[in-house]
C-alpha cells in the first residue's frame, strides 16, 4: 500500500487532504506540531480525526523553542492576533520565521522512520504572498533538497497547489467531510472568533463556494451581510 505522512494542523484544507489521500489509496499518517500556538484547539482537533479514521498519529513538541519565533501573534503573548482580511498589511503580524521549513523537514524525519517515502501538505493557490515558505519555489526548493537528505528518497506532494480554497470546500464536500468539525481560528477561543485573518478566509471560501457555513462563530463575530458589503473587512 502507498504510504504518505500528512502535515496536518487539523483545519479544513489539511482535513480534506485527508480524506482525499485515503480515497486515493493511500496509508495515511498524521504528523501535527505544537509549536506554542495561541490556537492550541487545532491539536485536539487533528487527534480527534486521526482517531475517527483510526489513523498513525504523531504529535511533535517543539513550544520549548517558541521563543525563536520572535515577535509573531500566533506565539507572542504581548502580540494581539490582528482582525481583518489577509490582504491586509496587518496579517504580516501572523507569519511565524520560517514554519513551514521547520514542519516539513520534522515531518520527513519521520517519514523516513516509518518507512513512508512521501510526505504531503495541503498549500493552496490562495495561500497569500505574506507567507513566503507558501510560494512554490519554496517547495520546489524543499522538495529536492528532502529527496537529497536520506538514503531513502522521500518526496514532498501538493495535491492542492492548483485549487483555490473555495474548490477546497467544494471537494470537503464531496468527500463527506466533516467541515464544520475542522479548526481555523488563530484565537484560542472554545469557538472560532469569526473575524481573523483565518476566520475571514474560511468564512469566504465556503460563501464563495455556493456551501452552508455550519462552523460556530463567536456571538461578537461580524456578520456574514456585513463581511460581504464590506469587501470582507472588519
Amino acid at each position: 500500500m502507498k504510504k504518505v505522512v500528512l502535515v496536518y494542523s487539523g483545519g479544513m484544507d489539511s482535513s480534506v487532504l485527508l480524506y482525499d489521500l485515503i480515497h486515493q489509496g493511500y496509508q495515511v499518517s498524521t504528523f501535527s506540531i505544537f509549536y506554542g500556538q495561541k490556537h492550541q484547539k487545532e491539536l485536539a482537533v487533528a487527534k480527534k480525526f486521526a482517531s475517527l479514521l483510526s489513523l498513525q498519529h504523531k504529535l511533535a513538541d517543539i513550544s520549548n523553542l517558541s521563543d525563536i519565533f520572535g515577535n509573531t501573534s500566533l506565539v507572542a503573548n504581548h502580540c494581539e492576533i490582528p482582525d481583518g482580511h489577509y490582504e491586509e498589511e496587518s496579517m504580516k503580524e501572523t507569519v511565524v520565521p520560517n514554519r513551514n521549513m521547520i514542519f516539513l523537514s520534522l515531518a520527513t524525519a519521520w517519514a523516513i522512520s516509518i518507512g513512508s517515502n512521501k510526505i504531503a501538505y495541503a498549500a493552496h493557490s490562495g495561500d497569500h504572498a505574506i507567507y513566503p515558505d507558501c510560494r512554490n519555489e519554496f517547495a520546489d526548493a524543499m522538495n529536492e533538497a528532502i529527496q537529497l537528505c536520506d538514503w531513502n528518497s522521500v518526496s514532498l506532494v501538493r495535491p492542492f497547489v492548483g485549487l483555490s480554497k473555495a474548490e477546497i470546500v467544494r471537494k470537503g464536500v464531496e468527500l463527506e467531510v466533516p467541515l464544520e468539525q475542522t479548526w481555523s481560528c488563530y484565537k484560542g477561543l472554545d469557538v472560532h472568533c469569526g473575524q481573523c485573518g483565518t476566520c475571514i478566509e474560511r468564512r469566504e471560501a465556503f460563501y464563495l463556494a455556493g456551501v452552508e457555513d455550519k462552523t460556530k462563530y463567536s456571538s461578537s463575530a461580524p456578520s456574514l451581510k456585513f463581511l460581504v458589503a464590506n469587501n470582507w473587512r472588519v
